[in-house]
């Protein structure tokens, strides 16, 4: 797994309603590509299938990004959910249930 994939866990899946936003956006039908962020990373989705997770900074009223990763939506909701379940949260599924 990539370096990044842990840190952004441990960042920005840190309570429950956190993750509900994130998962929510990565399985939503609606939102065909763009971005959510987060306290210090972005989860950009390319398509229905492909997403990329970065650190942004504004730097000089710049926008800068550093560490990136490309990761498909399939790995992407399992390492969520898996950490997410070890912190004890509420698993959610497409439906938001």
């Amino acid at each position: 797994m990539h370096e990044i994939i842990p840190l952004f866990l441990d960042t920005e899946i840190s309570e429950q309603e956190y993750y509900d936003g994130i998962i929510y956006f990565i399985y939503s039908s609606n939102i065909r590509s763009g971005e959510y962020e987060c306290n210090q990373f972005v989860v950009k989705k390319m398509d229905h299938l492909n997403y990329i997770i970065f650190e942004e900074y504004v730097i000089n009223n710049k926008r800068e990004i550093h560490h990136s990763v490309s990761i498909s939506k399939s790995e992407l909701v399992k390492v969520i959910n898996t950490f997410a379940e070890n912190q004890g949260f509420v698993v959610r599924s497409y439906d938001r249930t």
